[in-house]
């Protein structure tokens, strides 16, 4: 269905208001922090996901357009070598100017360069196909911004001694299991030969161009369980000695336990219940702060290698990407599957079978990282599901191994005989 710019520009505006309703409750300071080199500060968020508009949309397709800022090409671009040189990443923090005053008119002016461009261009024009294809790229990757600004002030928050509460509104609620008191349920799928990914045809919505071409797979029979790990399960893990036993661990992994000292999923906590008990109870810092341990939700802030050691250490495995995609969308889908947390997979993220990326500066959007990563799949409680849904069966999300600032959990699979 062709996208008319009266749509586009009621989408645009309100995804584009929906990202500083996140800031609100935050102050300038808070704003302008960059906690960790994998990490950006808010402002810097907000002053990017403009850029992409910008640098992308209206300079290469108005040409009455005039830049808000010619330096803010520089210090806002993100990774498109083909744009020229940029702010070093680990540098974002520092940036105490432009204020984020200024961040705000520069989304201003963009926002309504963007629909005066909107209101003018026709659906005939040439070249109108491209800057569609560009325009909805460029919603989709303000919405990844959305959920990386959540988890990047997160994990701010949690440096601070003070714990503040963000206060931040989100579907917390999502975690709970519906079943939480059950024992692991399992779902049982034939395997055989499979089709996955996305077909990269526009009728059948949006899609990264990592997630295509579609194509068969085949598989072994499996079983995924009906639900993700819980924090009480995974608690579990720890009590019976999971940080401080080898077998469980990859060796990067293991490395890391000794070398950073993890005893617990990021943001967990072991305090006093009282001065003089010597039982501890387990809190986790959130977006309201520090806050007990809710034991039937789903545990989150793994990485991979904690996810792959609660696996081998319950007896299974982590699902690839493949057979979590055919579990995903087959008639009995087990539950949790989105909106919950970004699930850890077994997949290397590799390009599919005659994978291209995109034509120009876009080709650097995703083909570029395909080493050294490991799939996610599904969406998390801080995925945006509007105006424009971001979650799909298909979406390959990716990080390094060890990251554990993402809401990431985990999701047991194992083997079945033929």
């Amino acid at each position: 269905m062709t996208l008319f710019p009266t749509t586009l520009a009621e989408q645009f505006l309100s995804l584009r208001a929906t990202t500083l309703e996140l800031t609100v409750a935050l102050s300038a300071e808070d704003q302008s922090v960059q906690s960790m080199l994998s990490s950006s500060p808010v402002k810097w968020h907000l002053a990017h996901s403009t850029w992409f508009f910008e640098a992308l949309i209206l300079q290469a397709f108005d040409a009455s357009y005039q830049p808000f800022d010619p330096a803010y090409h520089y210090l806002f671009n993100s990774y498109y070598e083909a744009l020229g040189e940029r702010q070093p990443r680990a540098a974002r923090g520092l940036l105490t100017r432009p204020s984020l005053a200024d961040v705000h008119t520069y989304r201003e002016h963009v926002n309504l360069a963007v629909v005066r461009w909107l209101q003018a261009v026709s659906v005939d024009a040439e070249g109108w196909g491209e800057a569609l294809k560009l325009f909805e790229l460029g919603l989709h990757h303000e919405q990844q911004h959305q959920e990386l600004l959540i988890t990047d002030m997160l994990h701010a928050l949690a440096q601070n001694p003070l714990q503040p509460s963000w206060g931040l509104a989100l579907p917390s609620a999502a975690l709970q299991s519906e079943r939480p008191n059950q024992e692991t349920t399992w779902l049982s799928f034939a395997g055989g030969i499979q089709s996955v990914g996305h077909a990269g045809d526009a009728n059948k919505g949006f899609a990264f161009d990592n997630e295509t071409p579609k194509h068969d797979v085949l598989l072994r029979p499996f079983a995924l369980a009906e639900k993700l790990v819980s924090c009480a399960e995974y608690l579990a893990f720890i009590e019976a000695g999971g940080y401080t036993c080898a077998d469980w661990w990859l060796s990067d992994g293991w490395a890391l336990v000794q070398a950073e000292g993890w005893r617990a999923p990021m943001y967990w906590q072991q305090t006093k219940v009282k001065e003089k008990e010597a039982a501890k109870a387990w809190q986790v810092f959130g977006l309201q702060g520090l806050q007990p341990i809710e034991p039937t939700a789903a545990v989150t802030h793994l990485s991979f290698y904690e996810a792959a050691a609660y696996a081998a250490w319950a007896g299974a495995r982590l699902p690839t990407e493949f057979e979590w995609e055919v579990a995903a969308t087959s008639s009995t889908p087990p539950a949790q599957m989105h909106g919950t947390a970004w699930q850890w997979t077994r997949s290397s993220y590799d390009p599919y079978p005659g994978f291209r990326p995109l034509d120009g500066a876009v080709s650097e959007y995703n083909g570029k990282f395909m080493v050294a990563q490991i799939v996610l799949r599904g969406s998390s409680a801080y995925t945006p599901c509007a105006p424009i849904a971001h979650a799909r069966d298909t979406y390959r999300n990716f990080f390094p191994a060890s990251a554990r600032w993402q809401c990431t959990g985990l999701r047991l699979a194992k083997d079945l005989t033929q």
